[in-house]
């Protein structure tokens, strides 16, 4: 498949969803049509997510919603949970550890916090006119894992990855590898009894057992057998918090992003400095190079604000001061590569799942579930089937470090959404579930106001970072040779529609009664839908 293929986007005139899965998307779409709201649509379709596609996100993952109300306020609910009481450097260094555990029990630190977001999400879309009992909502959900879910083809490359790494955590061969220790094709149905329960169990009792009832008893005991720190008070403890959204004006629209500790703050700043550069091309070495360097500047301006730390913390609001602003984009060359140090890729790939979902009352969703690494810890917890989050390993046992572990602190996380109101009304929900969903964002916002149809802003080949900058195949070779000659480290990832530069996916709703359209990438399976 050809990057200049034509990608076209859905439309609708009442509802839309957009997910990574086609069954999420079926679920999102028929919660619209028996007359749920966009909040409604998007809660189910992120329940079904939990079950269709394991690797990317679920119950014992965190979350992140922006919801924008037909008044055009703007919430984000803030669904990351922090390290539990018991895990601190002493644990670890009782353990004889030097450096957080990427995967097994002990990088199971934080506290899932995605349960806690459908519990706030359940009561916007109430405030909203939302009447559907949680019952319904995770009916999709619980019937996938009862039917035994089949293996998506982004499951089999995921567990193809990470096999040899998971395979002695406890729980993850009985579900997701073979009776003989291989990765199962695409298609092949697994069980999934215990996940199934504990779903029915959910709607029956509420989602707040899942915190302080005989699902989180259950988990905790589970937890603490297999030798996490985490505790049943930390459970207790939590709840997802509702937080204002950051917010920058721009030539031709308004940005929202959620605030630190997640990155939509990078966003924010991309883009802002982007379109201070003056680069009127859409493509071509000037847009792409200026993109790239505006946003290495804003990682670097952000990374003090993108921690928990109370200390350590930077002001967003200071960082998109149109002082600020002006200062950071004088000193992007557009002919060059800044030098410095590029992010390494010690903690390997991070993922998650977007979805969005918009109703023509208004009500316009972007999301995101994810369990940090695509399997998290790979720790299942044998009573509920939860998969369990590896979220902590973004910590550091250094405490001279942006962000060391300490009890109650959140991690640094890579979850990012965005809400955008263009000038002509038009009003956006895009988000990406790769480890750079920021610079995902803004090269799809930057060509989708180019001018490109939402379909091919998607489809554009996109780029990560890593030691090196990674293109995907699909850039003009000319591209990439005035990149490298401009002093980028250039590296060409072999196919097109790559999973490495993550699965984005975007809804608008249009202004007047021109309905509602959204789109998912073609790195992905899934799709958009409406009603």
């Amino acid at each position: 498949m050809a990057h200049d293929q034509v990608h076209e986007s859905a439309r609708a005139g009442a509802g839309m969803v957009a997910t990574p899965h086609p069954q999420a998307t079926e679920t999102g779409r028929a919660v619209l049509e028996e007359g749920g709201n966009a909040i409604e649509a998007a809660l189910a379709a992120a329940a079904a997510l939990a079950v269709a596609c394991p690797h990317l996100g679920g119950l014992g993952g965190d979350g992140l919603w922006l919801i924008r109300d037909p008044a055009g306020r703007v919430t984000v609910i803030d669904a990351a949970g922090p390290a539990g009481a018991g895990a601190d450097a002493a644990f670890y260094r009782a353990r004889d550890l030097d450096e957080l555990p990427r995967r097994g029990a002990l990088a199971a630190l934080t506290a899932p916090g995605a349960v806690g977001g459908w519990m706030r999400a359940q009561e916007a879309a109430r405030a909203h006119g939302g009447r559907m009992p949680m019952r319904r909502l995770l009916e999709s959900a619980r019937e996938l894992a009862r039917a035994n879910r089949a293996v998506s083809t982004g499951q089999f490359r995921a567990a193809t990855r990470t096999r040899v790494e998971l395979d002695a955590v406890p729980g993850f061969r009985a579900a997701f590898l073979a009776a003989d220790g291989m990765v199962p094709e695409p298609g092949t149905h697994q069980p999934c009894a215990r996940l199934a329960d504990t779903l029915e169990h959910l709607a029956l009792a509420g989602l707040s057992d899942f915190y302080r009832g005989d699902v989180a008893r259950e988990m905790a005991a589970d937890l603490q057998r297999a030798g996490s720190p985490l505790a049943r008070a930390d459970f207790t403890a939590y709840a997802a918090r509702t937080r204002p959204a950051l917010s920058v004006k721009l030539p031709g629209l308004t940005l929202w992003a959620p605030p630190p500790p997640a990155p939509g703050l990078v966003t924010l700043l991309t883009l802002a400095l982007f379109s201070r550069l003056s680069i009127a091309e859409t493509e071509g070495f000037a847009p792409v190079h200026g993109l790239i360097e505006a946003g290495r500047r804003a990682q670097e301006i952000a990374a003090p604000a993108l921690t928990d730390s109370i200390v350590l913390s930077a002001d967003p609001a200071e960082l998109l001061a149109p002082e600020a602003l002006a200062r950071a984009a004088a000193g992007i060359d557009l002919r060059r590569a800044a030098p410095g140090p590029r992010r390494t890729a010690a903690n390997g790939d991070i993922g998650g799942a977007w979805i969005g979902a918009a109703d023509r009352s208004g009500l316009v969703v972007s999301c995101l579930s994810s369990l940090h690494a695509p399997f998290g810890s790979g720790l299942v917890l044998p009573a509920t089937g939860v998969l369990m989050n590896n979220s902590g390993a973004a910590f550091t046992l250094d405490p001279r470090a942006l962000a060391p572990l300490q009890p109650g602190r959140r991690p640094p996380v890579t979850l990012s959404a965005s809400l955008a109101v263009l000038a002509d009304g038009r009003v956006m929900g895009v988000g990406s579930g790769g480890d750079s969903p920021a610079l995902a964002e803004a090269r799809i916002l930057s060509r989708y106001l180019g001018g490109a149809p939402l379909g091919a802003a998607l489809a554009a080949p996109r780029w990560r970072r890593d030691e090196r900058l990674l293109l995907e195949a699909g850039f003009d070779e000319q591209l990439a040779d005035r990149l490298a000659a401009a002093g980028h480290d250039v590296e060409i990832i072999g196919v097109p529609f790559s999973d490495a530069v993550g699965c984005a996916g975007a809804v608008v709703l249009h202004p007047g009664t021109s309905g509602l359209e959204g789109a998912h990438d073609p790195r992905g399976e899934g799709g958009a839908d409406g009603v």
